[in-house]
């Protein structure tokens, strides 16, 4: 029988990857990695905390990658390319590999959002963020690339501590 996984007493990771100037509206969003702590391989399952004015990430696509986002608490702006809409506790939403249409969840309220997310793990995966200069590219050792294919040259977590 598999264990219940205790999501108090997981390690929360705060912060983000992203690169300076991009990492200002994700480096307060909490990640608890749920899939991991179930040793799942073959897709990955976050809880994350939004707080109040924190996205979920940069608005973003994946080449190879199904998202998969189910809205837990609070009522966070469900930004897809152009157009926006409010969602709520019980929401949830998909996004298929290789739409070319950035998306992302926003905190623009005055409480915490709670999400579960779920995505696939597949090798050679990029993301990209339209009107960007950044792609993200899980073959390469800085991950984070500008346009040009040139790789940052700062990557670490970001906190809200960090300017």
């Amino acid at each position: 029988m598999t264990k219940k996984i205790d999501i108090a007493a997981l390690p929360a990771k705060t912060g983000t990857m992203y690169p300076p100037p991009h990492h200002q509206n994700t480096k307060a969003r909490v990640k608890r990695a749920l899939g991991d702590a179930a040793g799942l391989t073959q897709f990955g399952v976050n809880q994350t905390l939004l707080p109040p004015g924190t996205w979920s990430a940069l608005p973003h696509w994946h080449e190879k990658e199904d998202e998969f986002v189910y809205i837990i608490a609070g009522n966070p702006t469900l930004v897809y390319g152009d157009s926006e809409e409010q969602l709520a506790p019980g929401d949830c939403v998909g996004f298929k590999a290789g739409e070319e249409i950035g998306h992302c969840l926003q905190n623009r309220t005055d409480s915490d959002v709670i999400v579960l997310e779920i995505g696939s793990r597949m090798a050679g995966e990029r993301a990209f963020y339209p009107g960007l200069d950044l792609v993200a590219d899980t073959t390469t050792p800085s991950f984070y690339l500008h346009l040009d294919g040139s790789p940052y040259e700062d990557v670490r977590r970001r906190g809200p501590e960090d300017d």
